[in-house]
């Protein structure tokens, strides 16, 4: 899995508009039931992006693993318990986490992307879920995609503030006095 770009807080408002991505709801479905404008809620998932380091285009999906997998959001409580996956379904369920171009889902699930389609059917059903963003947020419920947050944190440099300067190089040449700087010549339309 790679390492994810660290995060930033979401805001209340962000959050509760989080929930719904969570909960499986598209733009449209989220202004319903939140009785705000569709512009709104575009312009906060817009945001809700950028704060996760997602790109503009990316799908609900993963968005929804970087919004559980910061711990911005907590998954809900599991419907049914786990199923037996195959470390090939687990490793395509991964991918589809990750990525929303079909292409690199398969690539990164070590698949051909004509037969992506048909993995990611079987595992919807293995899974019982309607959707990938259902199937990331269940996953997440099982405990089955690993919780990338503190490694990465760690790893980034997140938790122990920005990284030190690097000193100085010694000057090898004598300093330069005050006398030998060139002084700026005197404003010749005012005073000052």
């Amino acid at each position: 899995m790679t390492a994810l770009a660290p995060t930033q807080p979401l805001t209340p408002s962000e959050q509760r508009i989080a929930q719904h991505v969570i909960k499986g709801l598209d733009a449209r479905e989220i202004a319903a039931a939140t009785q705000l404008k569709p512009n709104t809620v575009h312009s906060t998932l817009r945001t809700v992006r950028w704060k996760l380091a997602c790109p503009e285009r990316c799908s609900l999906a993963v968005v929804a693993h970087r919004l559980l997998d910061s711990g911005q959001v907590t998954a809900p409580t599991p419907p049914r318990p786990a199923p037996d996956l195959s470390p090939e379904q687990i490793s395509l369920l991964k991918a589809a986490a990750e990525h929303t171009l079909p292409r690199d889902i398969a690539l990164a699930a070590g698949l051909a992307p004509a037969d992506l389609r048909d993995a990611l059917d079987q595992l919807h059903a293995a899974t019982g879920a309607q959707d990938t963003t259902e199937l990331v947020v269940l996953a997440h419920s099982w405990q089955l995609l690993p919780a990338e947050q503190a490694a990465h944190a760690t790893r980034s440099g997140a938790t122990q503030g920005p990284a030190p300067r690097p000193p100085r190089p010694a000057r090898t040449g004598p300093s330069p006095s005050r006398s030998r700087r060139r002084r700026r010549p005197p404003c010749t339309r005012c005073a000052c």
